[in-house]
């Protein structure tokens, strides 16, 4: 029984380890372009990004509907210069446009993650 709860607790832990917000992983400052599909197309953004973490995210294309797509990527905006992290729930409604929305963030937080990774290892 004692095993089964020391199992428990490393799989707790080990899984809110892997919650990182993006200020705890290392980006390279700049700004970065990412692009994903969404419910009617490619969704584009730019994500500025500096040591505190996302600074500002700006959709820069999109082909998604006023509503939902467009409120619900507003709303996702939010959240995530909020909660410095891409790891939120999508708005109920606007499934493809809100995992649109996250995905080219994610695209463009992995360009920024691969630029530091190559200052550091040259």
């Amino acid at each position: 029984m004692k095993m089964f709860f020391g199992c428990l607790a490393a799989i707790l832990i080990a899984g809110c380890l892997s919650q990182a917000s993006v200020a705890e992983i290392w980006y390279s400052p700049g700004i970065y372009e990412g692009s994903a599909q969404g419910h009617r197309g490619t969704i584009r953004v730019r994500v500025q990004i500096s040591h505190a973490g996302i600074e500002d995210i700006v959709i820069t294309s999109h082909m998604e509907g006023t509503f939902p797509g467009v409120a619900a990527m507003e709303e996702l905006l939010d959240q995530i210069l909020i909660e410095g992290t891409t790891d939120l729930d999508v708005i109920t409604g606007a499934t493809l446009s809100s995992r649109g929305l996250l995905d080219a963030v994610d695209d463009a937080l992995s360009k920024a993650h691969q630029h530091s990774s190559a200052l550091i290892n040259p």
